[in-house]
């Protein structure tokens, strides 16, 4: 059985949709996120391909890191889930996005909450910080 090329595989946002129809594009740069939840899964895709390139050019340049270390802890990520948005449509300039990352690591599996705080500055939607984990 043929494998599949990693863009027709199904996107590790979980949408259900194939890489190259979801993620792909923005991961492109040739598409922007159109609210900040699709800007978020486009940011988890990126952690599960170790895509630093793409986490450092949506990352909100005044909390942006100079350089990010993925892939270091051995850790795996194996499912997204969203939990609940505020703002954050095409209409809006702010939003949150709070969700679950499950993944694998050296200690087995685990899982993060987070609650993201986004910013769309001249039409782009950019990762600004964390209000905090679980």
């Amino acid at each position: 059985m043929p494998r599949r090329s990693p863009k027709s595989r199904p996107c590790p946002c979980g949408s259900g949709a194939a890489f190259n129809a979801c993620c792909g594009p923005l991961h492109a740069g040739t598409a922007k996120a159109p609210t900040a939840e699709a800007l978020m899964r486009s940011r988890y895709s990126a952690f599960a391909l170790g895509d630093e390139a793409y986490l450092l050019r949506t990352w909100h340049p005044e909390t942006r890191p100079e350089r990010l270390d993925l892939g270091t802890d051995g850790r795996r990520f194996t499912g997204l889930e969203i939990l609940g948005t505020t703002g954050g449509s095409p209409l809006h300039t702010q939003g949150t996005v709070r969700f679950r990352a499950d993944y694998t690591d050296a200690e087995g599996p685990g899982s993060q909450t987070e609650n993201s705080v986004f910013e769309r500055i001249g039409g782009a939607w950019y990762y600004v910080d964390a209000l905090g984990f679980d």
